[in-house]
């Protein structure tokens, strides 16, 4: 296939060309650049759409999705009532509606028996439209613990051991740990209470490097966040730094540890709930909440992309609305883009994939009508979707450019 578009972002902040085209086969980019030479280089039979005035951009990144709850006031709930087919045929729409959104990689850091490693196969089969996911099938948590009901309850080293070999056995792309507990588990620990030790985090973490996966590490409070950075899990969620049920506790010795061991943290947000709270709070308040994401930013520590969809109104059809919190706070267009693409592919592992548009990289790739670099809310207006060159969501008026005379020889 042939795109050529009246503008491409790369990828890295800065990085554009005007009248541009790109070039794809078999799911890889395979040539990029100025119309006329990558036109020029093209079969002459080859699929070709054009985008006058659009922007072509990479897939965006969402690093912290939960395909199987449905975002809905009572997701647990939800969840525990559904059957398999079901759930499978739920996660599809959900995992459909993120790709209609212009995400093609996703990170799915919690689910029931495995049910985002079947909805991954399907996708990866060409069967159901989806983005790329990494899936973390059951966190492990103590018994009774937060996010209990999904099946990873572990109460001694033997448990831990065992829990991480039966998730890489069935799947598993990351590790998911519920170091502090967390909202939506009744009668669990609050968000501010660790829920392991460090000694017990270690164990994870080196268990987890032997079968060469990575650790995500669910924190909410200062405790939880210092210990899972001392145990040297791969990436913070979340991160509130919380003390207590009304404290805050940011630890700037350990935000630079952080920064310095390449621990990056997803902030995991809701487009919803800033804007509920601009709307009942005030712009003091919500500033005083999110701005700990400008301060990480500033110490140096990598952040990734994420919306936390699933969880009550956090829905899979609004990505943008959890970038424009980063336009909010002061970060510009093209940082936040940068942020959702390059920055978030390097947090998640997969620099040498996706998240730029480069020869040898998947075809993960988003046309939206204007300039997002410029105005993000361009990001709604899609055109065209790619995931590993596979098209989806085609809208608009699309041509065929012209191909050049070809001698013959």
């Amino acid at each position: 296939m042939l795109i050529t578009v009246g503008q491409l972002l790369y990828g890295p902040a800065g990085a554009r060309s005007t009248d541009a085209a790109v070039l794809v086969h078999d799911g890889k980019i395979v040539q990029v650049g100025p119309r006329d030479q990558v036109t020029a280089a093209a079969p002459a039979t080859v699929p070709a759409l054009d985008f006058p005035g659009a922007t072509l951009l990479p897939g965006l990144i969402d690093g912290h999705v939960h395909l199987s709850f449905d975002a809905g006031a009572d997701p647990v709930g939800n969840l525990l009532a559904t059957d398999e087919a079901e759930l499978l045929t739920g996660m599809a729409t959900r995992a459909g509606q993120l790709l209609a959104s212009g995400v093609t990689t996703v990170r799915d850091l919690g689910d029931r028996a495995g049910a985002a490693v079947r909805l991954r196969t399907e996708i990866d089969a060409g069967r159901l439209p989806g983005p790329r996911i990494l899936a973390a099938v059951a966190p492990l948590t103590p018994p009774g613990g937060h996010c209990w009901f999904l099946g990873g309850e572990v109460g001694d080293d033997a448990a831990i051991r065992e829990r991480i070999r039966r998730n890489i056995a069935a799947g598993a792309d990351v590790l998911k740990v519920m170091v502090s507990g967390g909202h939506i588990t009744e009668g669990g620990a609050a968000m501010w209470e660790s829920q392991f030790t460090t000694a017990q985090l270690t164990l994870m973490v080196d268990e987890a490097a032997r079968y060469g996966v990575p650790v995500a590490a669910h924190a909410h409070s200062a405790d939880s966040i210092a210990a899972a950075v001392a145990a040297g899990v791969d990436t913070v969620e979340h991160c509130l730094w919380l003390d207590g049920p009304e404290g805050v506790d940011r630890r700037t010795t350990v935000a630079r540890q952080m920064a310095d061991r390449g621990i990056a943290v997803c902030g995991t947000l809701c487009g919803h709930d800033w804007r509920a709270k601009l709307a009942e709070q005030g712009s003091a308040a919500t500033r005083a909440f999110y701005d700990r994401l400008c301060w990480l930013d500033e110490l140096g520590v990598p952040l990734i992309a994420g919306t936390d969809a699933g969880i009550p109104m956090a829905a899979f059809d609004d990505y943008v609305g959890m970038l424009e919190l980063y336009r909010w706070l002061g970060f510009s267009p093209e940082r936040v883009l940068e942020l959702a693409t390059v920055d978030s592919a390097h947090g998640l592992g997969l620099s040498a994939t996706t998240g730029r548009i480069a020869p040898g990289l998947d075809a993960d790739l988003l046309v939206v009508a204007g300039d997002p670099a410029t105005d993000l809310s361009a990001l709604r207006a899609v055109r065209l979707v790619l995931a590993k060159g596979r098209p989806h969501h085609r809208t608009g008026h699309e041509r065929p450019p012209r191909q050049p005379a070809r001698t013959a020889r």
